[in-house]
């Protein structure tokens, strides 16, 4: 499996961190899960408005594949974001995630 890791900080002056969290779910996955080869994904923040963003794909190929999305994903959240966002790429050789209850998010 492989993974796109995109690096971000929200502009907690613009935007709650929890609203853009929201709006990312609401927004992106539903066209993220419509993917060919995507596995699944993890949103990570601090209160400060630092995040991660780790989608999981069947095959580099997949990973590839879902760049345009990506880069339009980052056009549409722009006026959030204090910085533009960074990404890299990884093989994922282990993972072990805890399912995460309802009330969480």
């Amino acid at each position: 499996m492989y993974s796109r890791v995109t690096l971000l900080e929200i502009d907690t002056m613009r935007a709650e961190v929890a609203d853009a969290a929201a709006r990312f779910e609401a927004e992106v996955m539903p066209q993220l899960r419509e993917l060919e080869g995507f596995v699944g994904a993890v949103v990570l923040a601090t209160p400060e408005g630092k995040g991660m963003i780790i989608t999981v794909w069947e095959t580099e190929e997949a990973v590839a594949a879902s760049a345009g999305l990506a880069a339009r994903q980052v056009e549409r959240f722009a006026t959030l974001y204090a910085a533009p966002p960074g990404r890299e790429y990884y093989e994922l050789l282990y993972a072990d995630m805890p399912e995460i209850p309802v009330g969480m998010r």
